[in-house]
């Protein structure tokens, strides 16, 4: 690891097979707050995760080639706890921001505040496809690449999310259950 790289770590789920393969994300450590900057050197922040991840594919084997993928949940990158640099959040701080106090007078001047001030705590889907490029079948690991597509972080409510993309390996050992 390194301040480029993050990892979802000890995720476990159901692997179910027959004609088709479907794994459903269980627990783990299945999120981690990320910050990306774009060229530009806007910096944003996103949840990268897999919560809830239902990926299925055809074929009852993994081998070299296999292909799967589905979609997961994203949660918002703060939590209705966080405040602001103006005091504002979801379920603690200040209704409004303390230093506008001329917007207070009901005139319409809050419309242009509104979603700064109104805090929601935003859901969104998101969707990967894994690649499966090795198999050890002796030792049940398998390994590979995959791509993920996400929002962005909304700051709670505020900003339109942006598409984040993120590409990357991965690796899971299959253990039967007794």
């Amino acid at each position: 690891m390194t301040r480029q790289t993050y990892t979802l770590d000890g995720i476990s789920g159901k692997l179910e097979g027959g004609g088709s393969i479907t794994f459903k994300e269980e627990d783990g450590i299945d999120y981690a707050p990320t910050t990306v900057q774009l060229p530009g050197g806007e910096r944003v922040p996103f949840l990268f995760t897999i919560k809830e991840l239902v990926a299925k594919g055809s074929g009852g084997a993994f081998k070299p080639g296999y292909e799967f993928g589905g979609s997961f949940k994203v949660p918002s990158y703060r939590t209705g706890l966080f405040l602001d640099p103006k005091g504002r959040g979801m379920t603690t701080g200040y209704d409004q921001a303390q230093a506008l106090p001329a917007s207070q007078t009901g005139i319409g001047a809050q419309e242009e505040l509104a979603n700064e001030n109104n805090k929601v705590f935003d859901v969104f889907d998101g969707t990967i496809e894994f690649a499966v490029s090795q198999v050890n079948t002796e030792d049940g690991e398998i390994g590979g690449v995959f791509v993920s597509s996400q929002p962005s972080d909304t700051d709670l409510g505020s900003k339109e999310p942006k598409k984040i993309l993120s590409k990357g390996i991965f690796y899971g050992k299959v253990v039967k259950e007794e």
